[in-house]
């Protein structure tokens, strides 16, 4: 009895002065939340939802999803922020609450208060009109705009949001003017659009699709360098000659300051491998949306860039909370 106890005495007081982290738990030991700051069924959503998935998988453990909308997207973003940084809450994001938002409602963080983790995927925002209207180019779009300018309206998801402001990056560079009108989200704009309400759709790819091969529109713009295999007909920004004004639509893992590196590290590295696996990939692919997969440090680079391109269409705009 005597041995027993001497033995374990013995163990125990060199687990006591092994390394911190060596004595460290496995990390992690549990389910993570995920806190989605939009209700659940979008598009944000269930793209979040398929990663997180996924990503439990690889880490061997269940992120819970937790959605907190309101206030658009600060409320669900500030609880991420003031979360404990042990690595077991992290928030899954789109753009406009790090970039936009908090230039246009009063935000109780900044972009240092919160760590990146992975872009997971991104696509561009594109500017559609019916099928009539009288150009079949995006250069030809833009210059008829610009000869006729405040005299056509395009749809946006609200006052100071994504939408608004990556038109407004473009139509500033190129000396567009348009009036811009808000609506809930893509679903209103485009039923608006398709009423004749408005003359331009502004949103993301996916809704709009079917009209453009039905023929009902024809989409001329998106918002990023590049050209969309799903729509020929519409020019990128290289195309127009402002590669340095692309806006996209992404989302990604981010999580409080204060995560240790070592489990910042395996986060990271269980997100990007998710949003790499062929069934992400797939999903992605069918709706014209690119995955991405990033390290944290890339998705903080495009933050930072994005959050002060932001701030300066805001600016012009006169619309921000910020001087």
């Amino acid at each position: 009895m005597r041995k027993s106890i001497l033995l374990l005495f013995v163990v125990l007081a060199a687990n006591l002065f092994l390394p911190p982290a060596a004595r460290a738990e496995k990390f992690p030991s549990h389910s993570i939340s995920l806190i989605i700051p939009t209700p659940p069924g979008g598009g944000t959503d269930v793209a979040l939802r398929m990663v997180a998935q996924i990503a439990g998988g690889i880490l061997g453990q269940t992120i819970v999803i937790m959605n907190r909308p309101g206030a658009g997207g600060e409320i669900g973003t500030w609880s991420v922020v003031r979360a404990t940084p042990d690595g077991y809450t992290l928030g899954g994001i789109w753009n406009a609450p790090l970039t936009m938002t908090p230039y246009t409602l009063p935000a109780p963080y900044t972009p240092n208060d919160y760590v990146a983790i992975s872009l997971t995927d991104s696509a561009p925002i594109v500017l559609c009109a019916k099928a009539a209207f009288p150009a079949d180019s995006g250069k030809a779009f833009i210059d008829y705009l610009k000869k006729n300018p405040d005299k056509f309206t395009y749809g946006t998801d609200g006052v100071g949001a994504t939408i608004q402001l990556a038109a407004e990056r473009i139509f500033f560079k190129l000396g567009v003017k348009m009036r811009s009108i808000p609506f809930g989200g893509a679903g209103q704009t485009l039923q608006s659009f398709l009423g004749g309400q408005i003359d331009i759709y502004g949103g993301s790819i996916t809704p709009i699709l079917p009209y453009v091969r039905n023929k009902t529109a024809k989409c001329l713009i998106v918002t990023s360098v590049n050209r969309v295999d799903s729509l020929p007909r519409a020019a990128s920004l290289t195309d127009l000659g402002i590669p340095g004004e692309q806006t996209l639509l992404w989302h990604g893992i981010i999580g409080p300051k204060g995560i240790p590196p070592d489990r910042l590290a395996i986060l990271e590295s269980a997100f990007r491998k998710a949003a790499q696996t062929k069934r992400f990939v797939d999903f992605m692919k069918a709706q014209s949306i690119d995955v991405q997969g990033t390290s944290g440090q890339d998705m903080r680079k495009m933050i930072d860039s994005e959050y002060a391109a932001m701030g300066q269409v805001v600016k012009k705009l006169g619309i921000g909370n910020k001087k």
